[in-house]
């Protein structure tokens, strides 16, 4: 009881945040629920410091609210469609996400970006924006102004993403099918995938939404490999079974779950809707938990990275096309 007694005000407070927040995502799905909700939080916690009584349930929140939200999510995940892409999308899934990782791998070394940042903002680019800086963040063990410095980075070339694919993609002569592959392999959050595909046409957008699914599913097996990767950087005597991203398993499970049928429909949809508020809700608890100066101290070194990553993406998408 004691316990919960000092998670909750602090929980309450990231909710107080994260409803006016996620109306506003829906109003203005490009910038989305969650990017309001960490810059509210930013910019309470600049404003007025938060007394200690605050912090427990802030520090839960971002941490175990987000693990249960990436579950909650899985169950608006349906493997099945995988299928329905084909093994030509799945090759090229893959060919951009190590294109993006190894991206950010070179350009945090010449940049002198931080290991966790390059983490973050390398997954995000290459896999779905937020949410894969989400499920990664718990595992590498990032601090909060980590997590915001990537969100905001990722955020931005999303908002750019949607402005200038159309554009090019008329610009290069590309069908209905290859801008859908080339939106849902080289636009990171699936919020800014669907707009530009639905500024293009209706089949772009079913395919680019189904690829972006695809991209999305592949946060299991880098999470997995992530999780031993940070297990061998650390002394033998820490235990694999605290360092393992079970909620990566669940959120597997909860796919499965979906994908089977044998839940209803109108209940696997409440439930990825309370992990996508809950998402919001985590994103409002970083924010609350970040210090904007240190924030700002990183300079534009971060976003010279997301470039870097999201134009080398872009560009292994389109190449990886021509030569298929």
């Amino acid at each position: 009881m004691n316990g919960g007694q000092k998670v909750w005000p602090g929980f309450v407070l990231a909710l107080f945040i994260a409803v006016p927040s996620g109306a506003l995502g829906n109003l203005m799905p490009l910038i989305g629920g969650p990017v309001f909700a960490i810059l509210t939080g930013m910019l309470i916690a600049q404003a007025h410091p938060l007394s200690h009584w605050y912090r427990t349930g802030i520090s839960f929140t971002s941490k175990k609210i987000l693990q249960l939200s990436i579950v909650l999510i899985g169950f608006g995940m349906n493997l099945n469609h995988i299928l329905a892409v084909g093994w030509h999308s799945v090759f090229l899934v893959f060919s951009v996400i190590i294109t993006a990782l190894v991206t950010a791998k070179v350009l945090a070394a010449f940049l002198k970006v931080d290991k966790n940042p390059m983490t973050l903002i390398g997954i995000g680019t290459a896999i779905c924006g937020g949410s894969a800086i989400a499920a990664t963040a718990p595992i590498i063990r990032a601090k909060d102004e980590e997590v915001a410095m990537s969100i905001s980075t990722i955020f931005l070339f999303n908002i750019v993403a949607v402005l200038v694919f159309p554009a090019l993609g008329r610009m290069m002569g590309m069908t209905d099918l290859s801008f859908g592959l080339w939106a849902g392999t080289a636009i990171n959050d699936t919020s800014s995938v669907v707009a530009a595909g639905q500024i293009w046409s209706e089949e772009a957008l079913q395919t680019a939404t189904i690829v972006k699914l695809v991209r999305t599913l592949m946060i299991i097996p880098v999470a997995l490999l992530l999780a031993f990767q940070h297990t061998s950087e650390k002394k033998s005597s820490i235990r694999l079974a605290k360092l393992f991203p079970w909620f990566i398993l669940f959120f597997l499970a909860a796919s499965m779950i979906a994908s089977s049928g044998i839940m209803p429909l109108d209940l696997t949809g409440i439930l990825s809707r309370v992990g996508r508020f809950f998402i919001i809700t985590a994103m409002a608890a970083i924010g609350l938990n970040t210090n904007l100066k240190k924030l700002f101290t990183s300079g534009l070194k971060p976003i010279l990275m997301g470039l870097g990553c999201w134009t080398a993406v872009a560009l292994v998408s389109l190449l990886v096309q021509r030569i298929l």
